[in-house]
C-alpha cells in the first residue's frame, strides 16, 4: 500500500503538498527540511521556531501538513493544536514519549521521537497524505497527477538535486549508508538506506534479489537460480530472496 501510494504521488506534474516545521531546534529543522526535499510531492512552505510564529503562518498560508514539536518555550505544540480551529493534518516530533496519549487525544496523524530516521517520516508522511481513493474521486487540479507521465525521484548527489526516471533505473546497489543507483544515462550516488529507498520505489516494478541489490525487473536480461543479468552486469541473487524471486520470475526449480 505504501509504495502504491508513494508511486500514485510523484507522477510528473503531480500537486504538491505544503509543509510547516515548527522547533525550537534548528538541527531538528534541517533534518526535516533535507526529508521533505526528498519527497517531490512536498513543498517547504516555511519553518518556525516558536509555536506562536507558527499560529500567525497558519491564519495566513495554506498548510497541509504541519510537523510540531511538542517542548518549546511559550507555547507548547499540543497547547497550538488546541487553540486551532481547521488544523491541517499534523505529525508531532518530540523526543518525549509521554505526550503520545494526549496526542492521539487531539487526532495528530502520527507521533514521532526524535531522533526521526527517514524510513519513519516516509510512513508518516505517507498517511497525512489523501489516499488513492480520494485522490481519484477528488476535482481534477491544474496540475494533477496524469498517469501518461513518466514517475521520476529526486536524489541529493554531489550538492545538489538530481531527477531520476524510475523507468531508466537498471539496479540500485548498496554501499553501507549509501546507494549506488544504475541507469540507462549513468550513476547517481546519494546517502539513503536500501530500505529507505525500496520503500519509495513502486513494489510491481523493482525486485530485491539481495541484501544489497534491488532491481528492475524489465531489465533482467536472463535469469539462473543464482543470479540476474542485466547489461553484462552479474548481479547475485541472495539466498534469503532466491524463492521470492523465482518465483517472480516464473522459474521453477526443480
Amino acid at each position: 500500500m505504501l509504495t502504491w501510494k508513494l508511486s500514485y504521488l510523484i507522477m510528473e506534474n503531480n500537486v504538491k503538498y505544503n509543509c510547516l516545521i515548527v522547533d525550537d531546534e534548528p538541527p531538528a529543522r534541517e533534518v526535516l527540511k533535507r526529508y521533505i526535499a526528498q519527497l517531490p510531492m512536498l513543498h517547504l512552505a516555511g519553518e518556525c521556531s516558536n509555536a506562536l510564529q507558527a499560529a500567525a503562518m497558519l491564519k495566513s498560508e495554506h498548510i497541509d501538513i504541519l510537523f510540531l514539536d511538542i517542548q518549546m518555550p511559550q507555547l507548547s505544540g499540543l497547547e497550538l493544536i488546541g487553540a486551532l480551529i481547521n488544523p491541517p493534518k499534523i505529525i508531532l516530533t518530540t523526543a518525549f514519549g509521554q505526550y503520545a496519549v494526549k496526542a492521539f487525544e487531539l487526532e495528530v496523524t502520527d507521533y514521532l521521537l526524535k531522533p526521526v530516521s527517514f524510513e519513519r517520516f516516509l510512513k508518516a508522511a505517507m498517511k497525512a497524505l489523501p489516499d488513492q481513493d480520494s485522490a481519484q474521486q477528488a476535482p481534477v487540479k491544474k496540475g494533477a497527477a496524469d498517469f501518461s507521465s513518466p514517475a521520476f525521484l529526486y536524489f541529493r548527489a554531489d550538492r545538489k538535486m538530481i531527477k531520476v526516471q524510475l523507468d531508466e533505473i537498471q539496479y540500485v546497489e548498496s554501499l553501507k549508508d549509501y546507494v549506488k543507483i544504475h541507469t540507462t544515462r549513468g550513476t547517481v550516488i546519494t546517502k539513503l538506506t536500501m530500505a529507505s529507498l525500496e520503500a519509495m520505489l513502486p513494489v510491481a516494478a523493482f525486485l530485491r534479489v539481495h541484501r544489497s541489490y534491488l532491481v528492475a525487473s524489465d531489465k533482467i536480461d536472463s535469469y539462473t537460480p543464482d543470479e540476474v543479468y542485466i547489461s553484462a552486469r552479474e548481479i547475485p541473487i541472495g539466498a534469503k530472496y532466491q524463492m521470492q524471486v523465482l518465483a517472480a520470475l516464473n522459474c521453477v526449480n526443480r
